[in-house]
């Protein structure tokens, strides 16, 4: 809360009318998200309250607001329909242990200072996962947009091939409403981009559905409603922290828990940098966890950073965390008013709000972009929607982290290793990569680029084999090491083991360029000792100057190549 006494009278005034804004796009969001993770509609406000406002005081962001979100709806609802049925007192009771178990790993990783741990969830997991839990949204809210009795719980094959079966059952009143409601939210993005459009969505179905009724009969109809929700505070409630809980809910908590901080932090960076200012990553993490662990005291299931309304909390003119924590106040007010309507909200209504919202989250921009960019980011983007779909939600996550991972290790432990040679086309013959340029028949000039380790050192020792085998007279290496960036015990073995095999053969092995941070690791691997300080150097100039002095000056007389300016100073054949 170091931001507190910092607060003007101009930022209150400011942060307040924020809030206001943030406190009206929550109420439909709230009941949406809630839906989706298979909570009662009135736990998705709940977790907009507290949570928010502890968010808001104990993070480092100025313009985060926490809440239900998404994301984390969807893996909450992957992660326990398994073990209880979606909206009973067993399934809130999990909800709100995940919950807790969540803001507690999220809080340890910010005492910790582990903030750089979000580093390793990629932009493509975060862009496949998020594209294959729209894709399942859509798919669980078939039931509710078509009116019919089906089980929306699985993967998406289980999904489909249930609602095909169950085709012919389909609602045509219930099907209108969530239509005309697609129609509205997709009008009011179109031509009032400034209205919120899940609102006149919302309030557009559900008026539509009285006049069905109105015309036709509700027993006609059938159209079914989320029903009254308690127009009051929060209540209090506890996490049921018992062993075999734990136990079935630690790996979806993780999961959860990584994907919320990654989230959180990505969103809470990006309004920084609009902002002009920094934020505190381990901060953040503490502010979450914080956050979660009162949100299972309050009822609320699990909360993270909200793009959604963080961005709208930023254009609204907020200026401090103030505007989130007013906002959360003004939502429990809001709540004890409009409670009762939540009566008239259809289901089919909140099925075409969550579609424009399933459709809002592919971001097709960010694939085409990860599609066109890289091969492996995009074998990552589809490995993690794929998962995403037909395995449950946290696997994908930790699918798509492991196959970066993998793919970034196969790419390290390949360095590129390039020969160099003086191309006399270039001023001063300055060194070339060109394979047409001509080497010294006894000195090769080979660059390192990038870390010398113990996953890289069979790519490094079969190119310095393949080098002996098919040029044995170059028996002198001078390596470039200006692009070597961290060798360990293991790769400075291989440089050992390298030099004894050049002195054997009767050469020399020898370093170019060592920065100061590789030289304490070469000395740490003793490779110095067998090298030689004599033998490196910081220039190529002088190490041409050192190394020639070293070369068999027989074979420099009947060598018509001419590599160095020192080559001048032998009388060549005749």
């Amino acid at each position: 809360m170091a931001w507190l006494p910092g607060v003007r009278r101009g930022d209150v005034k400011a942060d307040l009318i924020a809030a206001l804004t943030g406190a009206i796009i929550v109420l439909p969001q709230g009941v949406a998200f809630a839906t989706i993770a298979g909570m009662p509609p009135q736990y998705g406000l709940y977790a907009g309250m507290v949570p928010a406002i502890v968010a808001a005081l104990f993070g480092s962001s100025r313009h985060l607001v926490s809440g239900p979100t998404t994301a984390a709806s969807v893996v909450l609802f992957s992660s326990l329909s398994l073990l209880a049925v979606p909206g009973t007192p067993d399934y809130v009771a999990l909800a709100l242990t995940l919950t807790f178990m969540v803001g507690v790993m999220e809080l340890a990783l910010g005492l910790a200072r582990m903030g750089a741990l979000v580093n390793f969830i990629s932009h493509s997991v975060v862009v496949g996962f998020t594209a294959g839990a729209a894709l399942l949204i859509a798919a669980k809210q078939l039931k509710h947009f078509f009116g019919v009795e089906i089980d929306s719980g699985g993967h998406l094959h289980d999904i489909l091939i249930e609602f095909g079966r169950h085709i012919v059952d389909i609602n045509p009143f219930a099907t209108a409403v969530a239509l005309m409601t697609l129609a509205i939210g997709i009008g009011v993005k179109l031509w009032l981009p400034r209205f919120p459009y899940m609102i006149a969505a919302m309030v557009g179905g559900s008026l539509f559905a009285l006049l069905l009724d109105w015309l036709f009969g509700p027993e006609v109809t059938h159209i079914a409603t989320v029903g009254a929700l308690p127009a009051n505070l929060p209540p209090l409630s506890a996490p049921t922290l018992t062993l075999d809980n734990i136990r079935h809910l630690a790996p979806s908590a993780l999961a959860v828990t990584l994907f919320a901080l990654t989230e959180a932090v990505s969103i809470g960076r990006s309004l920084a940098v609009r902002g002009g200012y920094r934020i505190d990553g381990n901060q953040e993490f503490i502010g979450q966890g914080l956050s979660n662990i009162a949100g299972a005291f309050f009822s609320g299931y699990v909360a993270t950073g909200s793009f959604n309304r963080s961005g709208v909390n930023f254009e609204a003119g907020a200026r401090t965390p103030l505007a989130a924590v007013l906002a959360g106040l003004l939502l429990m007010a809001v709540v004890l008013l409009v409670a009762p309507l939540a009566s008239y909200l259809p289901k089919a209504a909140m099925a075409g709000v969550l579609f424009l919202v399933a459709y809002g989250l592919i971001g097709m921009k960010e694939i085409h972009h990860i599609v066109t960019a890289s091969r492996r980011e995009t074998s990552v983007l589809i490995v993690t929607f794929l998962s995403a779909l037909f395995l449950d939600l946290e696997f994908a996550i930790f699918a798509g982290v492991l196959l970066s991972l993998v793919l970034y290790l196969e790419r390290t432990s390949k360095p590129r290793l390039v020969t160099l040679s003086p191309d006399p086309r270039l001023p001063q013959h300055a060194f070339s990569s060109d394979p047409l340029v001509q080497q010294c028949p006894q000195l090769h000039f080979l660059r390192i680029d990038g870390s010398l380790f113990f996953g890289s050192v069979a790519h490094v020792e079969q190119a310095f084999d393949h080098m002996h085998e098919q040029t044995p007279k170059q028996k002198h290496l001078a390596i470039l090491a200006d692009g070597i960036n961290f060798v360990d015990l293991q790769g400075g073995e291989c440089l050992v083991r390298e030099a004894e095999r050049r002195k054997a053969d009767g050469g020399g092995f020898y370093l170019i360029n060592v920065k100061q941070g590789l030289w304490e690791a070469l000395e740490r691997c003793h490779c110095m000792e067998t090298t030689g300080a004599r033998n490196v150097f910081q220039s190529k100039q002088a190490a041409i100057r050192a190394i020639f002095q070293k070369l068999d000056k027989s074979v420099c007389a009947n060598c018509d190549k001419r590599i160095f300016q020192e080559c001048k100073t032998v009388p060549g054949p005749a």
